[in-house]
């Protein structure tokens, strides 16, 4: 079983929660990760600053943070997915698609990364991000990191 937590401390945005379950559990069956527990939060932009300052030594804002907090000795995946809410209605308004749009493609990010990909070499970061627009539009969102390139 899949479980997904949802915690909201940014108000600015409506979350869909039957639709962020979908796509964390979607995710997850598409990489054969059959028991998990999945942590999503939406935080605000200062949050997302306090954050990156204290725990990876980074200043400024981000999109999403992504922990693999997994214990091999327990026999299920445990991960959890921080996004911007705030960074994501903004976002979604200069690129022209939803809010919901662009917070799916922060919580992709972050699964794909506690699942394995990279992005920090151009290579890896194509691959990527044709993963995660594979994802979006079998869901139905449509391809919104490459809308976002265009």
């Amino acid at each position: 079983m899949i479980d997904v937590q949802i915690h909201q401390s940014f108000e600015g945005i409506d979350l869909d929660h039957e639709a962020i379950k979908t796509l964390i559990q979607t995710i997850c069956r598409m990489y054969h990760v059959a028991e998990a527990e999945v942590s999503v939060a939406v935080i605000d932009d200062k949050e997302t600053c306090r954050i990156n300052a204290q725990y990876l030594n980074h200043e400024g804002s981000t999109d999403c943070f992504s922990f693999d907090l997994t214990d091999e000795t327990e026999g299920r995946s445990c991960f959890e997915v921080i996004v911007n809410g705030e960074k994501a209605m903004e976002q979604a308004r200069l690129r022209g698609h939803s809010d919901q749009a662009e917070l799916a493609l922060y919580l992709t990010h972050g699964m794909l990364h506690n699942l394995g990909h990279d992005d920090l070499v151009e290579e890896k970061a194509q691959d990527m991000h044709a993963e995660e627009d594979r994802i979006l539009k079998s869901l139905g969102y449509g391809a919104i990191y490459q809308n976002d390139l265009q």
